[in-house]
């Protein structure tokens, strides 16, 4: 059995680590609500938008009028796998690179053999994952994450455009992690580019008997809004992903306080034991020695 002063040291260890654990899921729930408000408020514009872009290409013949919905052979592949700058979260850095492996497993293998297959991490975590397994890796935005705003993540979003209207990428696809609520965050796989059109073809149809009016013009709609839309849309993935990383580091951190609880009622347990124990033995060494004395 340990002495009491090894379980002292251990029961001060995991008070301290409580201690922090509490903080941290304090902190992690005045981001999160921050984080949470900005997400909400970012979702109806964005699908909104989104829902435009998709209504007129649906009602186009001719799409290759756009460019950022021309089907390619992939042969090039882009993907962006979005994480958090630190760990303490949970699962949820590691869902995201199991998403990503999983989605060049099934679809991009001969990408990767190839050597055609490109990375673009952003947060720290992803950057080393990645890097450390001898991806071909984009080091340009991995801190996005640290303080995430619009105008860095445009610069992204536009070098990803940038590269698939170059032909330097026949497909980008996003890896994140989408906020739920708290305790929930859902890995999504998500094509980028080039733009998906509406799945029913019931939809498809209705879009495509519709005589659409341009104001002021068809040119304007394809070379303003699909490019601001591609934006927001990327913007909104790196929101998704900062609720979730929140959310995922306010669950793990409530987690780990109450199992710091329990392993406290063990530990204390085991010291009043210890002790016991001890006392004990110091009554009998003195009724042994009073005994020993009296005989003597």
């Amino acid at each position: 059995m340990a002495n009491l002063k090894e379980v002292k040291g251990r029961i001060q260890s995991v008070v301290s680590t409580q201690q922090i654990t509490k903080a941290m899921k304090m902190v992690a729930a005045a981001k999160l609500r921050r984080a949470q408000d900005r997400i909400i408020q970012m979702r109806p514009y964005s699908q909104k938008l989104s829902e435009i872009i998709q209504n007129v290409s649906a009602g186009e013949t001719d799409s290759s009028d756009n460019p950022y919905a021309e089907e390619k052979s992939i042969e090039r592949v882009l993907i962006v796998a979005i994480s958090s700058d630190r760990g303490l979260c949970g699962a949820f850095n590691s869902s995201v690179f199991k998403g990503a492996k999983s989605l060049i497993a099934e679809k991009y293998s001969h990408v990767e053999a190839a050597g055609n297959l490109e990375i673009l991490p952003i947060g720290k975590k992803s950057f080393e994952y990645f890097k450390k397994r001898k991806y071909k890796v984009i080091d340009t935005y991995s801190h996005l994450m640290a303080q995430l705003n619009f105008a860095e993540a445009k610069e992204a979003a536009e070098m990803v455009m940038e590269g698939f209207l170059n032909g330097k990428y026949d497909r980008v696809d996003i890896v994140y992690n989408e906020f739920k609520n708290v305790a929930t965050q859902i890995v999504r796989k998500e094509q980028f580019l080039p733009i998906q059109e509406l799945e029913t073809e019931s939809v498809e149809e209705d879009f495509s008997s519709v005589d659409y009016i341009y104001e002021p013009s068809r040119d304007f709609i394809f070379d303003e809004l699909v490019p601001k839309s591609l934006k927001i849309q990327f913007y909104k993935t790196l929101l998704e992903s900062n609720a979730s990383e929140h959310g995922a580091r306010m669950t793990a951190m409530d987690k780990a306080t109450e199992n710091a609880d329990d392993l406290l009622k063990e530990l204390r347990l085991t010291y009043n034991r210890t002790r016991q124990a001890a006392i004990t033995k110091e009554i009998l060494e003195i009724v042994g020695g009073a005994e020993a004395l009296a005989q003597g």
